[in-house]
């Protein structure tokens, strides 16, 4: 053997070949590595570039190799501001196989990393990914307030809130991914067919968690909810049942723990200022024609709240890091849909990148934004954030499908609390709905009652049954994708100050519990006459297609009672009329003689009762009539 030779083997028994599993762990001690981002990737990809965070003490001294791999380049490797971070730049091109490559470091220590490739699925497996639509029916709940499956994970040791307290609305309740997949059946039983968990990444926070918006590791899902690999299963599993999975990202900002904020690359990865500076909530900021350059700065470069870092998305690394990650959790575990928090926060041009990138390698992926609207913003500023009519302003042009329509429960809310008038109550429904006009498609809007955010709805109607049903029926028969907020079912109430008041356990998801609203008899009558309420109608729109995509006719509300129709080219029609007053009202029909032609009876779809008479209706109080016109 000759002595570069042997140098050469010397040299490879000296070093530890690692490889990170899909959960990120830290390497040996013996490696300079600490971790890579992201924790591994796949072959046939359509961008054939990837960006790898390579991260660990002193690492920056080191010269990047790779050993020999058919099909995969280096591109190149550099040094960042901080000492513990290298940047690698690899091309993956078609011809290249799943397996493991080689990076080898020489620096003051010599190091041969393992990266795993792996085989994309998802593009030729149709159970994966399957996109969300105006035909589903989503269930938004919190891991930790729904339902605890699994004990052994309520502890997790070294974590910097390592336990339950369920006395605490800040702390830990305890529930995960298990606790939900154990109510498959009832969600299903409901009429739901998408599940939307608040997020499941890792927030290793000391305070608050719990919910999930203050992220710790992009890559890792949080312990308290189980493994990376329970997540995949979860998925699967969810497909299995015939429910789809929306993975809710935070794009905007992270956890003051994350190790991207502790040792930072660069500082120019994050917005820094002098001192903690809260911005003005102001999105309006962005298209402002007149608008001062502080305003905008207020609203785009600073933190979401104390404890939230904003990453620095106008630079090209960090852009490249978030859409890598994204695309990562899509191809690994198969999710249906994306669910983008605060997305008006985030850099207008990284928003844009963002959305092709993903759109691009997954163009069935459902994916909606919060676009947090206050009525006095209006249709347009929420239109603008979606595919719209508008030209580019400013360089911005979205390619977000849908968004949260928050315009739109705004309107529905006034028309149960406020008198109706020429522009108020009902009309404000109306005209929110009229506005319809400046999106590409409203369909894809998803319309809700409450969230995790705002005031429970059964407290918002004042506790009042009937207002709660009308606002239901509205939800299930109104154009878009209804999303129906945990608890909602049972009368769940509370207003939104503080938070976990509106975050509450649902009852007979832990151990424990004196009641279970998880069953017919563990429910009081009036849980169990909303909850058949809501049933009832889910599965009525779950069965036809009218509901899911029949054009909208609405016509001009009158003396606050809002009609409109949902029809289709087979002759299909259900006629929806909202009397939205404290008393009943009789309602001559003759008006909507253009929708009711040719049909000579009707079902009301919430009683079976057969209806003959097609010259006036008769509305209680508060109360929506749903009939399927025959």
């Amino acid at each position: 053997m000759s002595l570069p030779k042997l140098f050469l083997l010397l040299w490879l028994l000296g070093s530890r070949f690692t490889t990170l599993a899909a959960s990120p762990t830290a390497a040996p001690r013996t490696s300079p590595i600490t971790r890579i981002d992201p924790t591994f990737w796949w072959v046939g990809m359509k961008n054939p570039k990837l960006q790898l965070l390579v991260h660990g003490p002193g690492i920056a001294g080191s010269q990047v190799e790779l050993a020999t791999y058919e099909g995969v380049t280096l591109e190149g490797f550099r040094k960042l501001e901080s000492p513990n971070y290298l940047l690698v730049n690899l091309t993956i091109s078609p011809t290249a196989k799943p397996g493991k490559l080689k990076l080898l470091l020489k620096g003051t220590r010599k190091v041969a990393y393992e990266y795993e490739l792996r085989q994309r699925t998802t593009p030729g497996d149709k159970t994966k990914v399957q996109g969300i639509s105006s035909a589903d029916l989503i269930y938004l709940l919190m891991p930790d307030r729904f339902a605890n499956g699994d004990p052994t994970n309520d502890v997790v040791k070294g974590n910097r809130a390592p336990g339950v307290a369920r006395d605490s609305m800040y702390a830990r309740h305890g529930g995960d991914l298990k606790g939900i997949e154990q109510h498959f059946d009832y969600l299903k039983d409901l009429g739901v067919t998408a599940i939307w968990p608040t997020p499941v990444v890792d927030n290793n926070m000391p305070k608050a968690g719990y919910h999930g918006y203050a992220l710790t590791d992009y890559y890792a899902v949080d312990p308290h909810y189980g493994t990376n690999e329970d997540y995949v299963r979860f998925v699967q599993r969810a497909h299995q049942q015939g429910l789809k999975v929306i993975h809710d990202v935070v794009l905007n900002h992270i956890g003051s723990y994350h190790y991207l904020w502790l040792d930072q690359p660069a500082k120019d990865w994050f917005h820094q200022w002098p001192t903690f500076t809260r911005g003005n909530y102001r999105n309006g900021t962005v298209n402002d024609p007149h608008v001062a350059a502080q305003d905008r700065k207020l609203f785009s470069t600073t933190w979401f709240d104390t404890t939230m870092p904003d990453p620095a998305q106008e630079n090209p690394l960090v852009a490249t890091y978030l859409i890598q990650n994204f695309l990562w959790w899509v191809e690994y575990t198969g999710v249906d849909g994306y669910r983008v928090d605060t997305y008006t926060y985030s850099d207008p041009g990284f928003l844009m990148q963002w959305g092709k990138a993903i759109l691009e390698e997954y163009p069935q992926l459902g994916m909606f934004g919060e676009t947090w609207m206050q009525e006095a913003e209006g249709v347009a500023q929420q239109a603008f954030w979606t595919r719209n009519v508008f030209p580019p302003i400013n360089g911005f042009k979205s390619n977000l499908p849908g968004a949260i329509d928050f315009i739109l429960r705004q309107a529905l809310l006034e028309s149960l609390t406020k008198p109706s008038g020429f522009a108020e109550g009902t009309a404000k429904l109306y005209y929110a709905v009229q506005g319809d006009w400046m999106y590409e498609d409203a369909s894809r809007n998803v319309i809700f009652l409450d969230n995790h955010d705002v005031d429970r709805v059964f407290s918002v109607l004042g506790e009042d049954v009937r207002k709660q049903k009308l606002a239901l029926a509205w939800l299930l028969t109104e154009r878009g994708i209804p999303q129906l907020y945990y608890g909602t079912e049972v009368l769940m109430k509370n207003f939104s100050r503080p938070d976990g008041l509106l975050r509450e356990d649902f009852p007979g998801g832990f151990p424990g519990d004196s009641k279970n609203a998880f069953t017919a008899a563990g429910r009081t009558p009036a849980q169990q006459d909303m909850h058949a309420y809501v049933r009832k109608l889910a599965n009525y729109r779950k069965t036809h297609p009218v509901l899911q995509t029949g054009q909208l006719t609405h016509f001009v509300p009158e003396d606050g009672v809002y009609t409109y129709f949902r029809h289709d080219a087979q002759g299909h029609t259900v006629l929806v009329m909202l009397n939205c007053n404290p008393t009943a009202k009789s309602v001559p029909l003759q008006r909507f003689a253009e929708r009711l032609q040719g049909y000579t009876s009707a079902q009301d779809v919430l009683t079976d009762a057969v209806v003959t008479d097609l010259q006036t209706a008769s509305v209680p109080a508060y109360t929506a009539l749903v009939w399927e016109l025959r």
